[in-house]
């Protein structure tokens, strides 16, 4: 009986952070990248090598944006509730799921988000105004 699981059905198998990175921005732009994952190092002298860095150090950055890589940019269908509490590079993708085109996004798409983020955040009293 074998109970490995295989992970390179995963996008993220084998891809280093850096080429992940470089693809999202070729595609995308910093400017984009910010505006959908808020983290500074794309709005502030945004650089790969920069950026890298950064995310090597902070696992929260690096899943936000291997999430934004594998549900944006590969267009995968959103993950199963089983696989949500997994970090994204080792979620297994079921077979048959393959990548699609890029999801096209804007910045007015970005800022449409961040309005209904705050609205739930809003609704559930979890606010950045500590003040009360």
């Amino acid at each position: 009986m074998n109970d490995e699981i295989n992970y390179e059905s995963n996008p993220l198998h084998g891809l280093g952070l850096q080429d992940l990175l470089t693809q999202i921005v070729d595609h995308y732009g910093f400017g984009l990248l910010y505006a959908y994952l808020n983290i500074n190092c794309f709005k502030t002298n945004p650089s790969i090598e920069s950026s890298v860095k950064f995310l090597k150090k902070s696992d929260w950055a690096r899943e936000k944006v291997e999430n934004f890589y594998l549900y944006q940019f590969k267009n995968l269908p959103r993950v199963s509730s089983e696989q949500f509490a997994i970090s994204p590079r080792y979620r297994v993708i079921p077979e048959g799921q393959t990548p699609r085109e890029p999801a096209e996004l804007s910045l007015e798409d970005a800022e449409r988000m961040r309005e209904k983020q705050a609205q739930k955040a809003a609704a559930y009293g979890k606010t950045k105004n500590y003040r009360r």
